[in-house]
């Protein structure tokens, strides 16, 4: 392969080209297209961290943000607070961390767009317009309450405003309608109830654009409420028959009705008999949260003797909780505290916890759970979830699948992937920072799709590399990448595909006021390649940054 500037000019025979200033040796391994991926959230975080990792280090040369309805425009001044707070509670990006490293310097859209022409990172960005940011702009605090009605003036000017921006760039709508979806002081988000005429009036404004992709977050996937998710299909219905752009929507698995989405992705089916173009986002591993000492979620949190260490380091709390009389206490008390609803899964759920092992197993066995583990040990749950939680120093970290896994494995999840209406998303990368680490979803899909699973079929190579590069670039219209022919982006990943596996996740302390994420590395990727430049080699970041702001669709090479 040659490459001249940002672009690949032969595959094959090369000789016709002069000797290239630098030659990497790929034998023995694979060379592919660099991932894209559609759902990231690193809308506040462009602004501060030309390095956005961890989507660098696990081969992503593309990404996608201003998802499920989420980001920082359009922004009045006075609203800054507000949504830096939507942002923390919807997203766990810590709002401090926001407050300082955000520069701002944008009111409308486009602007915000047009601050980001000016900067460059190790991967293309492109940004969508947020309903949450987009309502609040037009309605003020009436924006923000999910019982509030827009007007049709109100309305109006969502649209004009919508429109404005695809025009200038911007890649799609996105809006979000999940319960879970709340701002850090446990407001519901503002347009988790919006009206479809609202909803659809402002996708009909991609029409009079004649660009940008709709993506959209529902409770339709999880809840049990079947006149609610009737009433969520005919707004998708509405959106697929009254407007003519490409539309996405996450489907999951929940423990509640884990045949759910098969209901879900039959409808996309007949819509896209009838010719319309429908997504279901899927993600390619469970979605889960990570407990231990110095995350967010913690099983020991509410026990009384725990909380009196809590501020402390972690090497002081380990110090303490290996006392024998304070984990006598801690025990003790863990037995007596009683949560409800998800914080009783966090506090107690022991057939839901995974000691999260080097390199991490996301398909575990009830036998690897800490229920499992302590049954072999002929010792109670809390006890080894206790050990647990002290080894390696206070670092262990247990992973818990909340969607994607009420069956114990991911036989239903492949079905998912190989859907013909399915395509790869929710990977919430710059997202979550204490809770989740699923940025990593491409390296993942490499590893246990196409090599390493053993509880049930596999992936062939071609397909899973396939999904993560042209068949996402393509969904949102950017046809310039994801294909390794003459003419395309020169954005490549050479990785030794025996050698690719992800590291644990682990707590830095990396964000602006010393706010703490977790990061996810891999070792296995030989060299990145971003528009012909490596960014990446042998896991470590090179300091080259040729990204930069992708506007609008980008056509194929002629």
């Amino acid at each position: 392969m040659a490459i001249v500037g940002d672009r690949v000019v032969a595959v094959g025979d090369v000789s016709a080209h002069e000797p290239a200033a630098r030659e990497i040796d790929a034998s023995g391994l694979i060379v592919t297209p660099g991932w894209v991926d559609i759902h990231t959230h690193y809308d506040g975080q462009v602004t501060w961290d030309p390095d956005l990792a961890p989507s660098s280090i696990n081969g992503v040369t593309s990404i996608v943000m201003g998802n499920c309805g989420v980001g920082f425009a359009p922004a009045r001044p006075d609203r800054h607070d507000w949504l830096i707070q939507l942002l923390e509670g919807v997203e766990d990006i810590p709002g401090s961390a926001l407050t300082e490293g955000m520069t701002w310097g944008w009111e409308s859209f486009d602007e915000y767009l047009d601050v980001l022409d000016t900067l460059s990172w190790t991967v293309d960005v492109g940004a969508q317009v947020p309903h949450a940011a987009l309502r609040t702009y037009v309605m003020g605090e009436r924006g923000a309450d999910h019982q509030s009605e827009a007007s049709a003036e109100e309305i109006e000017t969502m649209c004009a405003l919508t429109e404005s921006a695809i025009r200038n760039g911007a890649l799609g709508f996105t809006t979000s309608r999940t319960w879970a979806h709340r701002t850090s002081s446990g407001e519901s988000i503002g347009t988790l109830r919006a009206t479809a005429d609202e909803v659809v009036g402002i996708a009909k404004a991609l029409d009079r654009a004649d660009a940008g992709v709709i993506q959209l977050i529902s409770d339709v996937y999880q809840s049990g409420d079947d006149e609610l998710v009737e009433r969520e299909l005919d707004l998708l219905g509405r959106i697929v028959n009254e407007v003519d752009r490409p539309l996405s929507f996450t489907v999951q698995q929940n423990d509640e009705t884990p045949n759910r989405w098969r209901e879900l992705v039959g409808r996309i089916e007949q819509w896209s008999a009838a010719g319309a173009e429908v997504r279901a986002q899927v993600a390619v591993r469970p979605i889960g949260v990570l407990l231990g000492l110095d995350a967010t979620a913690n099983p020991l949190r509410r026990c009384p003797t725990y909380a009196r260490l809590h501020d402390l380091s972690v090497d002081e709390r380990v110090a303490h909780l290996a006392d024998l009389a304070t984990r006598a206490a801690i025990i003790a008390e863990h037995a007596e505290v009683r949560v409800r609803d998800f914080p009783a899964l966090i506090h107690a759920g022991f057939d839901r916890m995974y000691p999260l092992t080097d390199p991490p197993n996301y398909e575990p066995t009830p036998e690897d759970s800490v229920a499992g583990l302590a049954a072999a040990e002929g010792i109670d749950p809390v006890e080894k979830m206790y050990d647990l939680m002290l080894a390696d120093e206070g670092r262990q970290l247990l992973y818990m699948p909340l969607m994607n896994y009420a069956k114990g494995d991911l036989n239903d999840v492949r079905e998912m992937i190989l859907s013909e209406h399915s395509i790869f998303g929710l990977s919430d990368a710059g997202a979550h920072c204490n809770v989740i680490s699923d940025g990593t979803f491409p390296t993942t899909a490499i590893t246990h799709w196409t090599r390493d699973r053993t509880r049930g079929e596999q992936l062939d190579l071609e397909f899973v590399v396939h999904q993560q590069t042209q068949r996402t670039a393509a969904h949102v219209g950017w046809r310039d990448r994801g294909v390794i022919a003459p003419g395309y982006l020169a954005d490549l990943n050479v990785i030794d595909h025996g050698r690719l596996a992800l590291k644990p996740p682990q707590l830095v302390d990396d964000l602006p006021a010393g706010g703490a994420r977790l990061m996810q590395s891999a070792h296995g990727y030989v060299v990145t390649i971003k528009r012909g430049r490596v960014t990446v080699e042998n896991g470590e970041l090179t300091g080259d940054r040729p990204g930069h702001l992708q506007r609008g669709a980008r056509p194929a090479p002629t």
